[in-house]
């Protein structure tokens, strides 16, 4: 077994075994009976015995079912078990190319909720929204499906057609077509604005390099003369949190840049090393879509006086999941702590506010960043951001 750190965002997707993950991991905190069990290996013989149609028992749909239910009886929809083909197209996901929509979602007050559609995705094109409710796949209702389960049955053969009925936050119920293709994420993209005086950055999510690729984008900028800098979060709907960590010491000198709290080191404060690009004002982008790794970089800027948050309060997932890998290619995504900013502000079912708040049907955060970090040219971070700094 394999045990990997990890803090991401859903994307689709023996038993004495997993009892000894769950006593490693907890490190004895947790006695469980070795005998526990016993009443659920008795049962199965039972079945295996007496069910009047045996072709239709299957051992290893039976474990399978086993370990899905410990974990789902936890009404945590970012716990859970997958099976090897799950775990494959897990795995897909993380590489940047899928096939599937191109939503992020997430169960939220028992209902399947879009954390984010990912942009020039088909979920975005066919119009759907952050924070809309999915509630049913092709007919079929997805009240009382685990997440894994609404995954696989939106996933499905490039060129195919998934319809979601969704409620939208105003209230309003759609059918939306959805022709499922190829998805490809570009983590980082970036450009000048105002004539290369600021420099415009959008992190789309964090994966094994995004710090890398932001290093890389950085290095395209006149850095001694520009004027400041937009980082673009919006629907990023995170991913490694040592990436998130990474991507904040770019912008904080100093201090503390994230606080994790779990049942193994209990409290644990991660530091700024030092940043190596010059301490202009930076505007950060938020939205309805900006969760996960990426709330903690825009907290770690924000919290520590680098950086303004500008755009829709975030969506609120501050909490951070390990991955344990079983011999047969199963594995087990499992909740194992919450964070919270370096000024000890929860994030999860709260998110992030903005310094500046702004409808994207009204106005244009692009512009609104531009417009502050023109009016704070010359400042050099940190600062006390306040009411002062609202334009």
């Amino acid at each position: 077994m394999r045990f990997r750190p990890f803090f991401r965002r859903i994307v689709t997707f023996t038993l004495p075994a997993v009892l000894l993950v769950i006593a490693v991991s907890v490190s004895g905190i947790q006695n469980t009976p070795s005998n526990l069990f016993d009443p659920v290996y008795q049962m199965y013989q039972y079945v295996k015995s007496y069910f009047y149609e045996p072709d239709r028992i299957d051992d290893q749909e039976a474990l399978y079912g086993a370990m899905k239910g410990i974990v789902e009886h936890l009404d945590d929809p970012y716990t859970v078990f997958m099976e090897p083909t799950e775990v494959t197209q897990f795995e897909e996901s993380l590489a940047g190319e899928f096939s599937g929509v191109g939503i992020e979602i997430t169960i939220q007050d028992d209902i399947l909720t879009v954390i984010t559609p990912l942009i020039g995705s088909p979920a975005e094109a066919a119009g759907m929204l952050a924070g809309d409710k999915i509630l049913s796949i092709d007919g079929e209702s997805t009240e009382g499906e685990t997440l894994s389960q609404s995954a696989m049955r939106i996933r499905g053969e490039i060129g195919t057609t998934v319809v979601l009925t969704v409620k939208h936050e105003d209230g309003t119920i759609e059918d939306i077509s959805i022709v499922r293709d190829i998805i490809t994420v570009e983590a980082v993209r970036h450009e000048p604005y105002q004539d290369g005086e600021i420099g415009y950055i959008r992190l789309m999510r964090f994966e094994d390099d995004t710090t890398r690729q932001l290093d890389e984008a950085l290095g395209t900028f006149d850095l001694q003369n520009l004027t400041g800098l937009i980082l673009d979060l919006r629907s990023n709907a995170g991913g490694l949190m040592n990436e998130a960590i990474s991507v904040a010491n770019r912008f904080v000198d100093e201090g503390v840049v994230l606080i994790t709290q779990d049942r193994l080191s209990n409290q644990r404060k991660y530091y700024a090393r030092g940043n190596n690009i010059p301490n202009f004002p930076v505007a950060i982008l938020i939205n309805r879509g900006t969760a996960s790794a990426s709330e903690i970089a825009a907290g770690a800027i924000r919290d520590n006086n680098m950086g303004i948050l500008i755009g829709q309060k975030s969506f609120g997932k501050g909490v951070f999941q390990q991955l344990i890998e079983f011999n047969d290619g199963s594995a087990l995504k499992i909740t194992t702590g919450e964070y919270y900013t370096p000024s000890g502000s929860v994030v999860n079912g709260v998110g992030l506010t903005p310094d500046i708040e702004v409808d994207p049907e009204e106005g244009d955060p692009i512009e609104t960043a531009i417009q502050w970090i023109n009016e704070h040219a010359g400042v050099v971070m940190p600062m006390t951001i306040g009411a002062e700094s609202t334009p």
